[in-house]
């Protein structure tokens, strides 16, 4: 007897809202890209406003492209394509809402936050306590309603798209939680629970991962439902797609500390995380020829259709970017690619190529059927599609070209053995028809998300005056429902010929051990979960628990109170951005910068700051280098010293007081980390002011202002000239030597 029909609606409102937010921070995410990409090739717009600064808004560029755009987009999507999967409505109205307005105030408070220079430093994973708190909150929303919509779905066996989105759900917030541990200061101050090498294992754990299953995994979602649907064709390939999502999930795991190669990181790890990454290739390559060949027998409808065509460059940028990842993994081809616009080309190749085509394909195929009425001009989504196109093209090629240009030009010696171009500052200006180049891309590339704008406007502005709310039947899923053993097989009539083993073989490639899991959403959730736990443990614990992966090194002690301070004003000022502090085993670079770096150096840093691009020269041998009023006229106007440097101005640091009230809290809680303070845990604030009023008096008998001594400056070069110091002090200069111009002083961007 067939169970009785029960009649529902989907929830489109919440779609449209969150398609709504998708365009806006679209925009914004595009239009904040546009200012930092002008401001390093002429800095002069960095205007000396404090919150104006490329330090401070390329965190904010970062977080607005991959959790607002991205992040509304996947969530507008997840919305719309669970439901009708799952033949349910949403769980409750009242937990979407909440996920909706909870994620629209996280990005918000990111947007106020980042600017204002409150930041944990720790890259796409910026945004401080309270805020990571609240991401944690409204994830748990998110799954509470996503899992509930589950159990109460009509459809028993869970399409391939809720297989991406199960896995998007469970492992981002592993990565989240984990990854973002840290004792806080005060309300807009944390630090890292774990340090240097650690930390950066993590951090890379979680910043390549959440590329993976934030800006991967969800959006192959999307395409497994609404490529078939646009091109109104079935998937491909099921055993296929089997193959792509459980070793995508497994394999993806391992790859992160392929970012960290010839860093102080263990060799061991960073191998391991390269042979992973070359092994995601094939099942990255396996979803993307399952996606094109979905097109199959419906390629005419590529030119006539611009959801297609979006969806076609979409994922030919998919194919194209998990190609090029694993080749810059390859550590070879990363002592080119390591700190250089290369890595800038790929990451928006995938961000804005693969993610930002597919939401624009997406928006335009949901925009008739959420507004319900017709899409207000084809021809304009057109012109978005081909504005688009070449705009990314521009700004990938050009990056491409500044990035092997950089490689080259700081690896190149002369016939003298001598580095060809010993000045950082040459291959800056180098590069700045390429960094326009790129302007110009990120121009085209915003034009064509403005013509979304107003085609989606539009649109809305023709919408009946009350939508219409369809009401769809089914039965109810039958929970006592047991998934019959499939036994069929052309090898089980002649088991003389085939034997058993070859028989389940054979049942394994028909793949009907999947379907039942499919129709099992805890089970599979499970599976989930183990597979992202168990491969991350496997590095995780031997990078924690092995204590010869981080020899002690007896000269290095922990950061005066001073220092600390100065530190935190490096990384509220977003300096990591630009600076590494990490300087690999390559003859180039112990030439320019010193001694290569060793992991006991950093068993202090809460949190790392090895940083992942150099657009200016690596920091970490820069203490003692230059005389103290050096910093002061470098800070306050770099092109005083380095004619092309592209720095910002940071006159603020001259006039901004140093809260010496709130340096014992955070000598306290160093402390509470393990760090070994003694006497500054009872007078932080005492040994800072002392240790700034001698740094004050050098700069004045150097030939510098007076009355620095409680300005944040005086912190600043404090933290400055203490880096590398613990393993090689160099022998301050006397007399008036100190107050005279260094020759070297362009070496300094």
């Amino acid at each position: 007897m067939s169970a009785q029909l029960e009649k529902f609606t989907y929830d489109d409102d919440i779609v449209r809202k969150f398609c709504l937010a998708t365009v806006i921070f679209g925009v914004v995410a595009f239009l904040v890209g546009i200012i930092i990409a002008i401001q390093l090739a002429w800095p002069e717009l960095n205007m000396g406003i404090s919150w104006l600064t490329f330090g401070r808004l390329r965190p904010l560029h970062t977080n607005a492209a991959i959790f607002a755009f991205a992040g509304n987009a996947i969530f507008a999507g997840m919305y719309y394509s669970s439901q009708r999967l799952l033949k349910a409505r949403m769980f409750s109205r009242a937990l979407s809402l909440a996920h909706f307005w909870g994620w629209q105030l996280i990005i918000v408070a990111a947007a106020v936050s980042l600017p204002l220079g409150i930041t944990s430093g720790k890259e796409y994973a910026e945004l401080e306590w309270p805020i990571d708190i609240a991401i944690a909150l409204v994830w748990v929303v998110f799954a509470v309603n996503f899992f509930c919509t589950i159990w109460k779905r009509r459809e028993r066996h869970l399409y391939v798209a809720i297989w991406f989105y199960i896995a998007t759900i469970i492992t981002v917030a592993i990565l989240h939680i984990f990854n973002s541990l840290a004792i806080p200061a005060s309300l807009f101050k944390s630090y890292s629970i774990y340090a240097g090498v650690q930390d950066a294992f993590m951090q890379w754990w979680y910043g390549h991962n959440a590329v993976a299953f934030f800006l991967t995994t969800p959006f192959l979602g999307l395409m497994y439902y609404f490529m078939p649907k646009a091109a109104n064709r079935p998937v491909f390939s099921y055993r296929l797609s089997i193959l792509h999502f459980w070793s995508l999930v497994f394999i993806y795991i391992w790859a992160g500390p392929h970012h960290l190669h010839y860093t102080a990181l263990p060799a061991w790890a960073s191998t391991l995380g390269m042979w992973f990454s070359l092994m995601l290739w094939m099942p990255s390559w396996g979803g993307m020829i399952n996606g094109l060949l979905t097109l199959r027998g419906a390629w005419h409808k590529v030119s006539e259709e611009p959801v297609l065509k979006f969806f076609v460059v979409a994922v030919t940028f998919y194919g194209m970017c998990t190609f090029e990842g694993p080749l810059l993994s390859v550590k070879s081809v990363n002592a080119l690619s390591h700190y250089t616009d290369w890595t800038i080309a790929h990451v928006h190749g995938g961000t804005l190529g693969w993610n930002g085509f597919l939401t624009f394909g997406m928006l335009y195929w949901l925009f008739p059927l959420l507004f319900q009425t017709r899409l207000w001009s084809k021809k304009l989504a057109e012109f978005h599609f081909w504005i688009g196109t070449v705009g990314i093209l521009l700004y990938i090629v050009s990056m491409w070209a500044a990035g092997i240009t950089q490689g080259l030009m700081w690896m190149a010696f002369d016939q003298t053995g001598r580095l060809l171009y010993p000045d950082f500052v040459e291959t800056t200006l180098r590069l700045m028809p390429m960094y326009w180049v790129r302007v110009l891309g990120g121009i085209l590339f915003l034009a064509g998300a403005l013509a979304l704008v107003v085609n989606m406007f539009m649109t809305w502005k023709n919408r009946p005056k009350k939508y219409e709310e369809p009401v769809y039947e089914a039965p109810a899923l039958d929970r006592s429902y047991q998934e019959p053993k499939d036994e069929s097989s052309p090898l089980k009539d002649n088991p003389a010929h085939f034997p058993k083993l070859a028989y389940k073989v054979d049942r394994f490639k028909r793949a009907a051990w999947h379907r039942r899991w499919e129709g099992l959403p805890l089970l599979f959730s499970v599976w989930v979960a183990i597979a992202v736990i168990v491969a991350s443990l496997f590095e995780i614990i031997p990078t924690f628990l092995i204590k010869s992966n981080v020899p002690t090194i007896e000269s290095v002690k922990p950061y005066t109170p001073l220092e600390l301070y100065g530190r935190d004003i490096y990384i509220a000022e977003g300096c990591y951005n630009c600076h590494s502090q990490m300087i690999r085993p390559f003859r180039a670079e112990t030439d320019r910068y010193g001694d290569y770096s060793k992991p006991g150096e950093f068993v202090y840093d809460h949190p790392f700051q090895w940083g992942s691009r150099r657009i200016g020269p690596d920091l970490q041998r820069v203490g003692g280098k230059y005389p103290d009023l050096w910093h002061v006229r470098h800070m306050r106007e770099p092109r005083e010293v380095t004619p092309g440097s592209v720095m910002p101005v940071y006159p603020w640091l001259l006039e901004k007081d140093t809260a010496y009230g709130k340096i014992q809290k955070r000598v306290d809680v160093m402390a509470m980390l393990g760090v070994p303070y003694g006497e500054a845990l009872n007078r932080a604030e005492i040994m800072a002011r002392d240790q700034a009023a001698e740094i004050a008096a050098r700069i004045v008998e150097q030939g510098g202002p007076a009355d620095l001594a409680d300005k944040e400056i005086v912190a600043l070069i404090a933290y400055l000239q203490r880096l590398g110091t613990d393993l090689n002090r160099p022998v301050e200069p006397e007399g008036d030597a100190a107050a005279e111009p260094v020759a070297s002083m362009t070496e300094e961007h």
